[in-house]
């Protein structure tokens, strides 16, 4: 079940970021590192972890938030801290 999860949120993820970063879909991974793939600025990075917050209805502080690297991260953080 928790895998059903994580695939649900990668998805979702994937989407953000396709969506923010104009990044194809097919090329978004699990390793993909956000700051240095996309070549994310801190702006584009607290736009992207907003976004994340309204989609998932889940706050992520901001010390939590720097410690996010790549997309699996993202992905594991979120299913660690929302609700089933």
């Amino acid at each position: 079940m928790a895998d059903n999860k994580k695939t649900e949120i990668f998805n979702k993820v994937s989407e953000i970021v396709a969506d923010h970063f104009d990044v194809d879909r097919a090329k978004i991974t699990d390793d993909l590192n956000l700051k240095t793939d996309l070549d994310a600025d801190s702006i584009d990075f607290v736009e992207f972890v907003l976004e994340l917050e309204d989609t998932f209805g889940e706050e992520i502080n901001d010390e939590d938030a720097e410690k996010l690297s790549t997309i699996g991260e993202v992905v594991d953080y979120i299913a660690e801290h929302t609700a089933n």
